[in-house]
């Protein structure tokens, strides 16, 4: 760097008298009185005001004194001599406690059109709480330097560590050490912009500042996006235990095995661990008419929203130790390092108020554009409100040792209406899937589709069609709504048919089994699907309805998409009201394109 960008002392006087004083900047007069009787301060005096204001500032985020301007902007110098000056310039060591020596960056006699300033310069504290001679602590607040205890400081200060560990820079990266392909799909994403660079998104999300020279990148970047992250974090990593009791043992008795030890990226974790996690969420069991079923212990939804909480909203400061989620027989945790933030309370979290603070903000920001998580504060919420739809009692929340822990209970449980409404029911010995849907039709709600599917949480048409039928046939279950007019609903109210309400669930009564009989109605709507290939990357729902409307009513339109690029994996699957619509598609010549490509059909096979 050439001497013409260097910033010159007179210089700092300058620019502090423009700017004034501020959080990170304090000005002190050399003199005392009234104005028209103005005298030198006692050099004592400022020698501790100097010790003062400085272990305010280092105790904060560092900052620069200078003495010889008033309040007001103006210069007036020190009238003091020499031997003084240094004396004050030396305040900086000798009125400073010895165990706890400040940082000091400059300290310099600036002579300054013909008057002498003080100017000292010191860095944020990080290895003492920093004290006066007199064992006196204070920290900058704003524009004032207040007294405060050691104690207060060095939990703010661990806390402040965790919070800025994701915007810290690492000068030892570079742009290389980032899967750019991966960089360019969240880009996309988050932007809509085709082709931004990753270089610019880095810069757009503030992952990366151009320093005249070369990209700096934010620890938060390699955090996000880094091809190698155990290079730069050694326990970014989700461990899945599954542990065989109510409590961890120790040896001879050790009951925990691995299930998955999953380490990456922020987006791989959040992929790849839920991929190892979601199989543990269920188990088969031997039922009673001698068959073995998959029967879903945790709700998908909840598990999800606590693992992406974790990955989220850990503290990535604390590096000897990853995310783990422990499955035991009555319960699943998810632990992650880091206690709950100071202004955060759990008494907080469990009014579902959406009281959110973030730990890591840069982070966040990015999985909040890319759609990874909603609205921040929303992750609880959405967990307390997906165990109660599952008739599952309230998550636990806990932040002990440093660590946040999330506690999903297998425990049902109900409202004093829903019992009473169940008990209608018992003479059936229900299973918990077909007491979900009853519990959807209380007081003669009209239960829909798309609610069965969400709550019971199931992912395949085949189990919906059982389970519907399995309750028609005990006669539970009466369609109340005909496909048409569900279809004309769903038009008006600009949803999707499945979320219209169309089953009402009926109370058993004491008629015969005849009358039972004929009120057993199965669900013919048959919801038949095609599968579309050769789709565009870019193609939406809308133009795939656009394309096949023509062959009957559009039940469900669903596009998979891959999980890192957002694009569509180039394959579709459309759900149409009757299997005659099905087979107009798959018989017809016609040839069908989407945003200018053609597109084919195929019988979809489960």
């Amino acid at each position: 760097m050439s001497i013409d960008h260097l910033l010159r002392l007179t210089e700092r006087v300058e620019i502090a008298v423009e700017l004034g004083e501020s959080y990170y900047r304090e000005f002190k007069s050399g003199y005392q009185g009234a104005p028209s009787d103005k005298k030198p301060r006692d050099f004592k005096d400022i020698c501790y005001n100097v010790a003062k204001e400085l272990v305010a500032f280092a105790n904060a985020d560092g900052g620069e004194l200078f003495i010889g301007i008033e309040d007001d902007n103006q210069i007036t110098g020190l009238p003091h001599s020499d031997e003084q000056l240094n004396q004050i310039l030396q305040a900086s060591s000798n009125y400073i406690l010895k165990e706890t020596p400040l940082p000091i960056k400059r300290r310099n006699i600036i002579e300054y059109q013909g008057k002498k300033v003080i100017y000292f310069s010191v860095d944020k504290g990080s290895k003492f709480i920093h004290q006066t001679s007199k064992g006196e602590c204070f920290k900058r607040e704003d524009k004032d330097s207040i007294p405060t205890s050691a104690d207060n400081i060095r939990f703010v200060r661990e806390e402040a560590s965790s919070r800025q560990y994701d915007r810290e820079f690492e000068d030892l990266a570079t742009v290389t050490d980032l899967d750019l392909s991966l960089v360019s799909s969240v880009a996309f994403e988050c932007t809509k912009i085709k082709d931004i660079s990753p270089e610019k998104f880095l810069q757009y999300m503030e992952l990366a500042e151009f320093d005249g020279d070369r990209l700096r990148l934010r620890k938060a970047a390699l955090l996000l996006f880094a091809k190698n992250p155990n290079k730069w974090h050694p326990r970014s990593r989700v461990r899945i235990l599954k542990v065989n009791g109510l409590e961890e043992k120790s040896a001879p008795e050790y009951n925990v095995t691995e299930i998955a030890d999953v380490s990456g990226n922020v987006f791989q974790l959040a992929a790849d661990s839920w991929e190892a996690l979601r199989p543990a969420l269920s188990e088969t069991r031997y039922s009673e008419d001698g068959l073995f079923k998959t029967q879903v212990i945790y709700p998908e939804p909840a598990c999800r929203e606590a693992l992406i909480n974790a990955i989220t909203h850990r503290d990535y400061s604390l590096e000897g130790r990853g995310i783990e989620i422990r499955i035991f027989t009555d319960r699943l945790e998810v632990l992650s390092p880091g206690k709950l933030l100071s202004k955060l309370t759990i008494e907080d979290l469990k009014e579902l108020k959406g009281a959110h603070e973030t730990r890591n903000a840069y982070v966040a920001r990015v999985l909040r554009e890319y759609g990874y998580i909603r609205e921040l504060g929303e992750g609880i919420r959405r967990m307390f409100e997906v165990m109660k739809s599952n008739e599952l009692i309230e998550p636990q929340i806990a932040s002990p040792n440093k660590s946040f822990i999330v506690t999903l209970f297998y425990k049902f449980i109900y409202s004093k209406e829903e019992k009473l409404w169940l008990d209608n029911f018992k003479e059936f010995n229900l299973s918990r899937e077909q007491k979900t849907v009853i519990k959807l039709g209380v007081n003669d709600r009209l239960v829909s589709p798309k609610e069965i599917f969400e709550n019971v949480g199931i992912v395949d048409t085949e189990k919906y069609r059982q389970l519907v039928e399995s309750l028609a046939e005990l006669g539970i279950l009466k369609r109340e709504v005909t496909a048409n007019k569900a279809y004309s609903l769903a038009r008006s109210n600009s949803v999707s048919k499945k979320s219209i309400g169309i089953y009402k669930i009926c109370v058993p009564d004491n008629s015969s089994d005849q009358s039972k009989q004929e009120k057993r109605e199965k669900d013919n709507s048959d919801y038949a699907k095609v599968f579309v290939r050769g789709l565009d990357w870019f193609a939406t729902e809308s133009d795939l309805e656009k394309a096949l409307s023509k062959f009957g009513n559009i039940a469900e339109i669903s596009i998979p998409k891959n999980r890192y690029t957002g694009k569509s994996k180039g394959f579709a699957f459309v759900e149409f009201d009757e299997n005659e619509s099905v087979k107009k598609a798959l018989n017809s010549d016609e040839r069908l394109e989407v945003k200018g490509r053609r597109i084919f059909l195929q019988e979809f096979k489960e």
